[in-house]
């Protein structure tokens, strides 16, 4: 493909070919080796719209350690300012000979918008409520290194569903790679026709009964900035019934995979001692982000 732009319209198949490729990109990471020619003689252009830290860090740094030419679009400075629409922007990045468009944006589909417009190769970062690719690509890659495959795996994914868009990219990803899934929220809080995704998932308004004997549970941040008034009582009560604390986990797996995307609220929707237990693999997950990443930009630029 041209683009990674979700994992929505991705088979099994592709999916499973990126995952693979991570694994010998991670061997790269724990060798130390920080400069490769993967992606000698390309350039990559990160361009995000919404503030970012691990997402952007991570393609960065996997764009470097690959030996690509690495632009980072600083938008608040740019032509963006000044006016310049995302089509404008993009034809000029084109016309710079990049090879590949990192994009996070507010609006759900602009990254689709982007890759119609432009011959480099869009990635999408993040958009909007829409998808996440990358960040279920690792969650998913995080999972099967620690637990061999997804297949017949329960996984509770428990938070702020509707403003979610890693929930929706894991839904469609790890269901297509077997895993049974779960999503939790308060009312307010779930998308009302989420339940239509996919085959076989399950709905849940109490956290404890979502956890219930699940191999992975993942917490998700509460989008407070998204968020009209009046969708959570408060948030303490929020994390009274749908944080993460360690007696809601006794009720899981007792090997029970502890994920978030981060940045994490403690108190909120995780506990300190929950993020930092032995079961807590949110570090593994930034780690294996730029893995991931490194396989995504070896996969595009191929052709």
């Amino acid at each position: 493909m041209k683009d990674l732009l979700g994992l929505r319209g991705l088979d099994a198949h592709e999916i499973e070919n990126i995952l693979t490729t991570a694994v010998e990109m991670k061997k790269i990471l724990v060798n130390n080796v920080k400069k490769t020619n993967h992606l000698s003689n390309k350039s990559v252009a990160t361009l995000f719209y919404e503030n970012s830290t691990r997402t952007r860090t991570s393609f960065e740094i996997a764009a470097k350690f690959m030996g690509a030419v690495l632009s980072s679009i600083p938008v608040a400075q740019s032509s963006v300012r000044k006016g310049e629409t995302l089509i404008d922007t993009g034809k000029t990045l084109d016309a710079l000979a990049t090879d590949v468009i990192v994009i996070r944006h507010e609006v759900s589909g602009a990254p689709h918008f982007l890759a119609k417009n432009v011959k480099a190769s869009v990635i999408n970062g993040g958009d909007g409520m829409n998808e996440h690719p990358t960040q279920a690509l690792l969650d998913m890659f995080t999972v099967a290194e620690e637990k061999g495959s997804l297949k017949g795996l329960k996984v509770a994914i428990i938070g702020d569903v509707k403003h979610s868009r890693v929930a929706r990219s894991n839904l469609w990803g790890m269901s297509k790679l077997g895993a049974e899934i779960t999503l939790c929220a308060p009312g307010t809080l779930m998308p009302k026709d989420i339940g239509l995704a996919v085959k076989n998932l399950k709905i849940e308004k109490n956290a404890d009964e979502a956890v219930r004997g699940a191999d992975v549970v993942m917490g998700l941040r509460l989008q407070l900035e998204r968020m009209t008034s009046g969708l959570i009582p408060s948030v303490g009560e929020y994390n009274e019934f749908y944080g993460l604390s360690e007696k809601r986990l006794k009720g899981a797996d007792k090997d029970v995979m502890v994920l978030h995307p981060g940045p994490i609220n403690r108190g909120v929707e995780i506990d300190g001692d929950v993020a930092d237990a032995k079961n807590s693999f949110i570090e593994r997950q930034v780690t294996n982000g730029v893995a991931v990443r490194m396989a995504v930009l070896f996969l595009l630029t191929r052709s």
